[in-house]
């Protein structure tokens, strides 16, 4: 027995409790479409909605970028190193080749702990600043650093750190 009131047409068509998967499958649906080409980074919360739901539960850490154009509008979102449980190796050449190719004129850095620990790194802190030296280099701004911790998300940003 489900304990929420949320349904889905069955198959032969009758409304039947949705299950915790299909609930979580059309969440994840409707949260991809406010970071989607196109759309404009004018609202953290939105973003913070999208990774949570998209890295939040994962059990590995995900290195990744959100691409802007000089409005700041949303080019895409690539998930560009993985790792451990612990840690991902992430190489600056490599975010710099991607932010080029996509033309991208500034860029959000997102990783998530699967520790749920909000709290960054001094790794974390060294690796924003050398992207944001190297990014820099080619004009391309870094907005934030935002570190997903469970449904939590953690902005560089609001805490001065960029």
């Amino acid at each position: 027995m489900s304990n929420h009131n949320l349904f889905v047409h069955g198959a032969n068509g009758a409304a039947e409790p949705a299950t915790a998967e299909q609930i979580l499958t059309a969440a994840r649906r409707v949260l991809a479409g406010r970071v989607r080409k196109g759309a404009l980074l004018t609202s953290p919360e939105r973003v913070r909605e999208y990774l949570s739901v998209k890295l939040g539960a994962l059990d590995h850490e995900i290195f990744g970028v959100v691409l802007a154009d000089t409005r700041h509008r949303v080019i895409e979102y690539v998930e560009l190193f993985r790792g451990t449980i612990d840690g991902a190796s992430v190489h600056p050449r490599e975010v710099v080749k991607l932010a080029l190719e996509k033309q991208a004129a500034a860029v959000i850095l997102v990783h998530n702990h699967p520790s749920s620990v909000q709290e960054p790194s001094n790794a974390d802190e060294a690796i924003t600043r050398r992207l944001r030296e190297a990014l820099a280099l080619v004009d391309i701004r870094v907005l934030d650093h935002l570190i997903v911790a469970g449904p939590d998300v953690m902005s560089f940003a609001e805490r001065g750190l960029i």
